[in-house]
């Protein structure tokens, strides 16, 4: 079990980290190239909503968190949702993890954010008790659904009003 909190550097993610964040990913069942990475960071770095960090340990990147920061249905106040932290399988347990939640939670702040949520998979066990450990609750089950992708000649409703019309 390693123990290296004091070796663990948090920073803002670069697109020369696509190649590790696609192999962190793959870690976690998303099978993930480089060139796919790097398209997703290129968009999500456009978008000043979302935040992404690296862990490194030895200048090695080994973990990241993104997070994104949006408006809400239910709340007055912006709220935040990690949609991804991982840790390499090899060095989990050496405070990466806590270390990214706590960038994270710092950035969100800062985005005046005071509720965040998350998301994992049932059969994540360890996750659950990391994320119960922090301080966060279960509240209640995600449900998802894959959609068909919207074909060329019929572009997909833009708005409600839209959708009225029909």
């Amino acid at each position: 079990m390693p123990d290296l909190d004091a070796n663990v550097r948090i920073r803002d993610v670069k697109l020369t980290d696509a190649s590790a964040l696609a192999a962190l990913m793959c870690e976690l069942g998303y099978e993930t190239t480089s060139e796919e990475m790097m398209a997703r960071l290129k968009s999500i770095l456009l978008d000043p909503r979302y935040s992404t960090f690296v862990a490194e340990i030895d200048n090695q990147v080994c973990g990241m968190i993104g997070t994104l920061t949006h408006a809400s249905y239910e709340h007055n106040d912006p709220s935040g949702k990690i949609i991804a932290l991982v840790v390499a399988q090899r060095l989990r347990r050496s405070g990466s993890g806590r270390a990214l939640i706590a960038a994270a939670e710092k950035d969100f702040a800062n985005r005046n954010v005071t509720r965040v949520t998350l998301t994992t998979r049932f059969e994540r066990d360890e996750a659950h008790r990391f994320y119960e450990a922090l301080g966060y609750s279960r509240t209640g089950f995600r449900f998802a659904k894959n959609l068909a992708r919207a074909s060329k000649e019929q572009p997909a409703k833009s708005s409600v009003a839209d959708a009225d019309q029909e």
